[in-house]
């Protein structure tokens, strides 16, 4: 039986770069490569594809401070329309081998905001994760929120400034109406990329300037104390929630650099701590969120947990980490999915969804 063939994008343009490598670096090494062949496509800083070689795709690959994409010489293009062979040499204009389906692991903005998924849309390719609109609406922050209000879903009291509105943020006014301290985030960025935390004018006047360096729009939140709780989720249709994980951060809060660089950043507990009651209650909010923004595939629910029971969800991540830290991988693992299984259903979920929508009809008229 022939092997699927599976392109493995990573990298991009966005401040998750390094993060996407250490990602695709993990799901290279644990891919069951009796089922599956793999092809590497690494996406440069400038958004350049990269046909890679998987004995030499990465620099640095050990440390994630320094690793970086090895830049090929094989350059790739996309051909929109094309019903095979949709991607070529850039070069030569010679075809690629048929890739049956695609895992992108670009995380951050142009990966996981639906452009990535648009394009794999286009070009008829099965991806795997939510696709175009799952994807957009989890990224922004903003968005996510109010959808998720509107399903009974308790999330931060916040507000939302695009950068032309810049002009009416108030100190003041958000310090009466969130408290402080406050949270300051890009509203389309992940892994805490850009986020502060402030409690004075000068720090919130210097977080506002930070985070409109990674998005146009921003949000403020109020400091919601409690504990910070993780579920992950996989499926389409039916999707299944894993047990529960928390963070124990040892810093002032889980910040980019606890997720992916130091170690010793934060503290997971795995499986979290919490009644049997409270985790099917948590597990039911995390299948609820997913639906709620149309995810499909998988995602990571990141929950805060009130002394009062009061559960509240803070971020829905369509693409989550897949690096050796990460806690989506892990939480499926205590559940009774390995690795290379996760992955594996992971791409078959991608190809039962483009199975589903062939199914749809493309004319009004039937001939």
């Amino acid at each position: 039986m022939a092997k699927t063939k599976v392109g493995i994008i990573f990298g991009g343009k966005s401040a998750e770069h390094e993060v996407s490598l250490q990602s695709a670096k993990n799901i290279v090494e644990a891919i069951d490569r009796n089922k599956y062949d793999v092809v590497l496509i690494g996406i440069d800083k400038d958004g350049k594809w990269h046909l890679n070689n998987e004995d030499s795709y990465l620099l640095n690959a050990e440390n994630p401070k320094l690793i970086e994409l090895n830049k090929s010489n094989d350059m790739i293009a996309l051909v929109p329309g094309e019903s095979e062979n949709q991607l070529i040499h850039a070069a030569s204009a010679r075809q690629l081998d048929q890739l049956d389906v695609v895992f992108p692991i670009v995380h951050g903005t142009s990966g996981e905001d639906g452009s990535l998924q648009g394009m794999l849309r286009i070009a008829n390719i099965p991806f795997v994760g939510s696709s175009v609109l799952g994807s957009s609406v989890s990224m922004d922050k903003d968005i996510a929120k109010r959808l998720l209000k509107e399903s009974n879903i308790n999330v931060a009291k916040g507000l939302a400034y695009t950068r032309a509105k810049k002009p009416q943020i108030n100190y003041k006014e958000a310090a009466e109406y969130l408290g402080v301290p406050m949270f300051i985030k890009p509203a389309n960025q992940g892994s805490s990329v850009g986020v502060s935390k402030v409690s004075t004018k000068a720090e919130f006047e210097a977080g506002v300037e930070f985070a409109f360096q990674f998005d146009h729009k921003i949000i403020i939140e109020e400091n919601l104390v409690g504990r910070e709780i993780e579920c992950s989720v996989l499926g389409n249709a039916e999707p299944k929630a894993s047990l529960l994980g928390e963070i124990l951060p040892q810093t002032e809060f889980y910040s980019y650099e606890s997720k992916y660089i130091d170690e010793k950043g934060a503290d997971l507990a795995i499986p979290a701590d919490i009644t049997n009651e409270m985790t099917k209650r948590m597990q039911e909010v995390a299948v609820n969120a997913f639906e709620a923004l149309q995810c499909e595939g998988l995602s990571r629910v990141d929950f805060f947990l009130t002394d009062e029971g009061t559960i509240y969800v803070n971020e829905v991540n369509t693409l989550p980490g897949f690096t050796k830290i990460s806690m989506y991988p892990k939480l499926w693992e205590i559940s009774g999915i390995s690795y290379p299984e996760l992955i594996s259903e992971l791409i078959e979920l991608a190809i039962e969804r483009q199975q589903n929508d062939s199914m749809l009809k493309n004319t009004v008229w039937d001939h």
